[in-house]
Parts: structure tokens; C-alpha cells; sequence
């Protein structure tokens, strides 16, 4: 195993990368409210915590590809930016929810000082992301007033949605890119390439 010199610098490639990422899955994100709502429309309210994962995703797939500290945050906050900027109803709002759950991501990447991107780490970032936006959702939306059965199954599906739909997805997703070729020289590429997951 060869070791991998990191630099925090950014290059303008990876910040480009970064930037087109939260601006397509800013659009997905958008366009999956429309899942939550029909689904909610049959299956009630614990849907939010069901399909809350894939609102995650792009701080995973972002993540293991830079691997940079700021690379989870900035990305989850971009997506956010794009879905204002294409007119959320959720407005501003929308900065604050994506800055909680990208600092959620953030925070588990931080805890391997930015150098495990293998899948358990991709799914307790979900999971992360899953916990902050819970207790950011839980002030916003009054969650004390509820039951608790309701609010231990909500937590629960909010956790299992953020390591399958944001942690799992996003590793296949990137693995699926990797394969391309378009990855090629960044720092998923030159881990790789020293045998680093």
C-alpha cells in the first residue's frame, strides 16, 4: 500500500465538480418531493421519515469523491441554493435544512479525520445526517407534542432512510461513476489507485 500525501487545497476541478453535483441533485431533490407527497397521500405522515434519505445523497457521493473536509456541508448547501433558486416554496428555509443536514454528513467524515470513505462510514454519515436533521425537524415542526411510540418509529425510519437511501445509494452511485472513467486523477482515483478504499 503506497501512501496518499492529502492536501486540503481545492482545485477548481473539484470545486466545479462539487458545484454540478449540488446543482443536479438540487433538480432531484426537487422533483422528489413530489414522490414524498403522493406517497405521504397514502401512507401518512411517517413517510417524510421513509424517503427522507435520498434528500442526503449528494453529501455521500460528494464526500467520496473530493474527500476533502467541506465537501458533505458545501454540496448538501448548494442543492439546497439550486432548489430556491427553481422556485421551493420552502424558500430561504431550504439553506438552513441543507446546511443541518450536510453538517450531519460532515460530522462523521470529520470523525475519521476525512480518510475512511468505505461503505460503513457512508452509511453512519446517512445516519448523521439522519440524527441532525431529526433534531432540527424537531423544534421546527413542535415533534414534542407528539406520542412516543410515533416519535421512536419516526427516528427509527429516519435513520435506516439515511444509511440505505443517502448512504448506500450514494456509495452505488459513485461506484457506478467511478467505473466511467470520469473520476479519473481525484482523490477517489488516486486512493484507489494506492489501494486505499
Amino acid at each position: 500500500m503506497t501512501a496518499v500525501v492529502r492536501s486540503n487545497a481545492w482545485t477548481l476541478r473539484e470545486i466545479l465538480i462539487v458545484a454540478v453535483l449540488g446543482a443536479v441533485f438540487g433538480v432531484l431533490y426537487l422533483a422528489w418531493v413530489q414522490v414524498w407527497l403522493i406517497a405521504q397521500a397514502v401512507f401518512g405522515p411517517v413517510t417524510m421519515d421513509v424517503v427522507m434519505g435520498f434528500w442526503f445523497i449528494v453529501s455521500i457521493i460528494a464526500a467520496k469523491i473530493i474527500r476533502k473536509p467541506g465537501a458533505a456541508l458545501l454540496s448538501e448547501v448548494l442543492a439546497a441554493a439550486v432548489q430556491i433558486l427553481l422556485g421551493s416554496p420552502a424558500g430561504l428555509l431550504l439553506l438552513v435544512t441543507g446546511f443541518v443536514q450536510g453538517a450531519g454528513a460532515e460530522a462523521v467524515f470529520a470523525a475519521t479525520r476525512w480518510r475512511n470513505y468505505r461503505l460503513p462510514v457512508l452509511l453512519a454519515a446517512g445516519v448523521g445526517a439522519a440524527v441532525f436533521s431529526f433534531v432540527y425537524t424537531w423544534f421546527r415542526f413542535d415533534y414534542g407534542a407528539l406520542a412516543p411510540g410515533l416519535l421512536i418509529a419516526m427516528f427509527t425510519l429516519r435513520c435506516l432512510s439515511g444509511a440505505l437511501l443517502g448512504g448506500l445509494a450514494g456509495h452505488w452511485i459513485t461506484e457506478a461513476l467511478y467505473r466511467t472513467g470520469v473520476l479519473s486523477g481525484l482523490a477517489i482515483d488516486r486512493d484507489r489507485r494506492a489501494g486505499i478504499a
